[in-house]
């Protein structure tokens, strides 16, 4: 199966480094969406979306690449994140614009994942950042039991 993840990351790479550990689980290319354009992504069955969350919703860039993507009937695809802050209703706040986006193009999401991320973001930079170190070794061993998880699913 042919895979793809998208991922906008650049401060610290947090989601870089989780989506460096899903992509050989899955046999996936990674690309920045600064990299590509809705067409390029006709010849994959699996497509992963991530990038770090910036006021409780992924990066612009992200949701800007996602808003232009063409519509589909029910391709796969899997979302992710990284943040300062975790717990099941915030990611699924801070993954539900996203989610809608690809819901209305007709995307068919089978997963989501997120994990805590470095942030030096506004005054945390002064403090010397919230989350130093991770993702972390579990954090990333959890990203590569998600990706086993979707190589299980029926495809």
């Amino acid at each position: 199966m042919k895979s793809l993840i998208v991922v906008y990351s650049y401060h610290h790479h947090n989601t870089r480094k989780v989506a460096e550990v899903i992509a050989p689980v899955i046999g996936a290319d990674v690309k920045s969406p600064l990299e590509l354009s809705g067409d390029n992504l006709k010849g994959y069955e699996l497509l992963g979306f991530g990038s770090g969350i910036d006021s409780g919703m992924h990066y612009k860039e992200l949701l800007a690449f996602a808003e232009k993507l063409s519509p589909v009937d029910g391709k796969r695809c899997f979302i992710f994140s990284t943040s300062a802050i975790q717990g099941d209703e915030k990611v699924a706040n801070d993954h539900m614009q996203l989610r809608e986006i690809l819901r209305l193009k007709g995307y068919n999401i089978v997963g989501e994942f997120s994990c805590k991320g470095f942030n030096t973001n506004s005054f945390l930079k002064f403090l010397g950042g919230m989350n130093r170190n991770r993702p972390n070794a579990e954090d990333l061993k959890n990203a590569e039991k998600f990706a086993l998880k979707l190589n299980a699913i029926e495809r």
